[in-house]
């Protein structure tokens, strides 16, 4: 990307863009990096602030990593969305490791940790956005946690799949059970069980070359109601 396509990018992403300096754009401009990633590279492993990652195409996977090597996806980023939980340097409260993979062959902007930790120091705007956006991301966290803890397994692959086909304006889910296991924080056999059970009640259809293809939204959305 050329200076006046990150510039325009900024100016659309950052709303204190307007009361930075002159010095401070510049140093902006400076520390970011325009930069594809092929799917399945890891961006941040929680133990580095690799900065602000806004994502041009592709997609994004944000999850947790247990001691034990198990993945819980918290949730994904596609093109337009914003990454603010890799700069932990900016984050200073953030007290677990957040991991960040290409899902897909991506193109991302990511602007440095260190930049926007000075800029965050001397400029409050910049400071309260840091917040409002890890705020934004905690609810989507916690919205994993809760489906996790308290909600049965039909109720939550009932919602994945209406969110999978709502995103992609479709009707039918191309992933693999292991796939949506990793996505759900579940073991792949309690996945494929639960499609064969919704496969028998005539609510969805399973096919290795067509994948999920949903057949009774109506019965898929009342069991998602608690």
């Amino acid at each position: 990307m050329n200076r006046s396509e990150l510039t325009e990018l900024f100016e659309k992403t950052f709303p204190f863009w307007g009361r930075m300096s002159e010095a401070d754009r510049e140093t902006f401009l400076a520390s970011s990096q325009h930069v594809r990633f092929k799917k399945g590279t890891n961006i941040h492993d929680g133990n580095r602030c690799t900065g602000v990652i806004l994502v041009k195409s592709g997609a994004l996977r944000l999850y947790l990593l247990s001691d034990s090597g198990k993945e819980i996806t918290l949730y994904r980023l596609f093109p337009g969305d914003m990454c603010i939980l890799s700069a932990s340097c900016v984050l200073e409260t953030l007290t677990f490791d957040v991991f960040v993979d290409s899902e897909e062959n991506s193109e991302c902007v990511v602007v440095g940790g260190c930049a926007y930790e000075d800029l965050s120091r001397r400029l409050p705007e910049a400071k309260i956005f840091a917040l409002e956006s890890a705020l934004s991301a905690f609810s989507d966290v916690m919205w994993v946690m809760e489906q996790i803890l308290f909600m049965s397994m039909d109720r939550r692959l009932a919602i994945f799949l209406l969110d999978e086909c709502a995103k992609n304006g479709s009707d039918t889910v191309h992933l693999t059970h292991e796939q949506i296991a990793k996505y759900m924080g579940s073991a792949r056999e309690v996945v494929s069980r639960m499609l064969k059970y919704f496969a028998s009640e005539g609510m969805v259809s399973v096919s290795r070359s067509d994948g999920i293809r949903l057949l009774d939204r109506a019965r898929l959305r009342a069991l998602t109601n608690p």
